[in-house]
């Protein structure tokens, strides 16, 4: 029986990232509290004693690891509190400065930070800013500098939406920028990063040493569409928005058992978009059937939807009868809300399903979208690395995806994986 000890990890949240890690601290805690039980129960059954001399054990194991005999805890490894206080300072020249609060010396410490967070944040100063993706990624920069300067033994970053993602290949006299952050990431001594959808795989082999985990959101997407009543027994097509989404549209299709079409833009790449009203598509050209048909798009993030609204259009135009998109990063920027809005009134679409990966506020107010909470996977991952068990099972989640869909039953608990299926002990 493989012993764990909840003392070692430690979780740090960058203004803007905090709602997310709270709600992944959450899942981490619950997750404890029910292995610490299970083992509790293994060990008084193997040795023939009573679960509270179990328990005594356990937290005697805890304190020798922790080296110190007046450990706050004392009740084991289920009460850890993982969040590690950091102070946060913004200064009037707009400087940010990062002091951890207690000693993370020796501990596996997991940084989390939400670059597309364009809410005021709260500062230890007392200042309260919305920030820039620019503003996180200097956070998240001075934060891992602070981390390494206080002895952490391992730095993860957790970073739902990979920073500068779509700049990773060069056109003519471009930067890589993909690339070029995650080589800053690992020279401030970066071992891991977590993060969903990204934009490009190219970016995963930009590394020498920092390894790259990418989550993906298509198990509690497929979970949704199987609540929303007679959606997948309706004539039901898969399409792909444009040709980079393929793989992505085909695997949901492969899933779900489902023809797949494809939206093919030709774009005008001189013109810049800079919101739902103005794209630099040229034309769109349907291939496939969609007439009479419920339609189902997925992309990996929305930006200002001037592209989506557009192809959502031309396949109303094709006789779709029904429009739903799944969008791992919802991002909405600028006036991306109040298009889709219009484009709702218009009947363009039913539904948008999103992630909580971006922190939204007005969004999810809509009644045309359904926020689906991703924290819990967030929590198996980070579990799983602490303890240096293998993710592949959470990496490629065609398994449960499958077991699912022939099912065709919504599991327990709702949008989540549950713990017999995430590896929990």
């Amino acid at each position: 029986m493989k012993y764990f000890n909840s003392a070692n990890l430690a979780i740090i949240a960058c203004p803007g990232g905090e709602v997310f890690a709270d709600e992944v601290i959450a899942h981490l805690k619950q997750k404890y509290r029910h292995n610490h039980q299970q083992t509790v129960n293994k060990l008084a059954q193997r040795y023939n004693i009573a679960a509270e001399q179990a328990e005594l054990q356990i937290d005697l194991i805890n304190r020798i690891v922790a080296h110190s005999p007046h450990s706050q805890s004392g009740n084991g490894m289920h009460s850890g509190q993982f969040k590690v206080p950091v102070k946060f300072t913004l200064f009037p020249n707009g400087e940010i400065k990062s002091e951890i609060e207690e000693s993370i010396r020796g501990k596996d410490v997991y940084i989390f930070q939400d670059v597309e967070n364009r809410y005021p944040v709260k500062f230890s100063s007392g200042e309260v800013n919305s920030l820039s993706t620019n503003d996180h990624l200097m956070t998240i920069f001075v934060t891992v500098d602070a981390a390494r300067q206080a002895g952490a033994e391992r730095v993860t970053l957790v970073i739902p939406n990979y920073p500068y993602s779509r700049q990773h290949k060069a056109k003519g006299r471009e930067g890589l920028t993909a690339s070029r952050i995650g080589k800053i990431f690992e020279s401030l001594g970066v071992d891991h990063i977590i993060t969903l959808d990204i934009h490009s795989r190219d970016i995963i082999n930009a590394f020498d040493k920092l390894r790259l985990e990418n989550l993906h959101a298509s198990y509690q997407i497929i979970n949704t569409l199987f609540k929303m009543d007679g959606i997948l027994n309706d004539d039901f097509v898969v399409v792909s928005p444009d040709t980079g989404a393929v793989d992505r549209n085909k695997f949901y299709a492969s899933a779900l058992k489902k023809p797949l079409a494809l939206l093919y833009k030709e774009r005008d790449y001189s013109k810049v978009s800079k919101d739902a009203s103005q794209s630099n598509i040229s034309q769109i050209r349907l291939l496939g059937n969609v007439k009479d048909k419920t339609v189902f798009m997925a992309d990996d993030l929305l930006g200002t939807g001037g592209t989506l609204i557009k192809g959502m259009r031309h396949l109303k135009e094709n006789g779709a009868r029904k429009i739903i998109c799944a969008i791992s990063l919802p991002l909405f920027s600028g006036s991306a809300i109040s298009h889709f809005d219009e484009a709702y009134c218009e009947g363009l679409f039913y539904r948008i399903i999103g992630t909580n990966a971006v922190y939204q506020e007005e969004v999810v107010k809509r009644e045309w979208y359904i926020n689906v909470n991703i924290s819990r996977l967030f929590a198996h991952v980070i579990s799983r690395l602490h303890q240096n068990q293998s993710v592949s099972s959470l990496l490629d989640n065609s398994v449960i995806i499958n077991r699912l869909v022939s099912q065709t039953l919504v599991p327990e608990p709702q949008n989540e994986l549950p713990f017999n299926q995430s590896g929990a002990e």
